[in-house]
């Protein structure tokens, strides 16, 4: 349940930061890095139940934040989630693999609607949306390795 309160609570909030706050959107952009790790997490507790608490958040956003970011926040989750769903349904590696490859294939992807829709596709806002979404994958994939890797060592 706490992953699903944080992925759902920081759609909301990132939305409303960026709608009150559009000059601090390279802040934005890193702490949308978590968003990322917070869906493969719900993804990984609900399964397709992932898709109603993105839709719970978006329209939570449409009513805190401006329509023009609840919008490309909406378009750009929608296409990054079916990325992320088809890495979870098609492939059949193990956990962290899926959570870093759909990471991998959506990141850009979300990165580049958002911030198009909305007018702030820079580069330094694109360097750091990606940068802090891959180093959060890839920290969450290192940690799900590391236990794998002591789990079988230890059985």
């Amino acid at each position: 349940m706490f992953y699903l309160i944080a992925y759902i609570s920081s759609v909301v909030l990132i939305n409303y930061a960026f709608s009150s706050a559009p000059h601090l959107d390279v802040i934005w952009s890193a702490w949308g890095g978590l968003v990322f790790i917070l869906r493969d997490m719900v993804q990984t507790r609900y399964g397709h139940g992932a898709l109603l608490a993105m839709l719970a958040a978006l329209l939570l956003s449409y009513i805190t934040s401006e329509p023009a970011i609840a919008l490309a926040s909406a378009t750009a989750f929608f296409v990054s989630e079916l990325i992320d769903w088809l890495v979870f349904s098609i492939t059949r590696r193990p956990l962290r693999d899926r959570l870093w490859l759909s990471s991998a294939l959506s990141i850009p992807v979300d990165t580049f609607i958002f911030f198009g829709m909305i007018g702030a596709l820079t580069p330094a806002v694109a360097g750091t949306a990606l940068a802090s979404k891959f180093a959060g994958v890839t920290a969450v994939w290192l940690a799900m390795t590391w236990r794998a890797r002591k789990n079988a060592l230890a059985g």
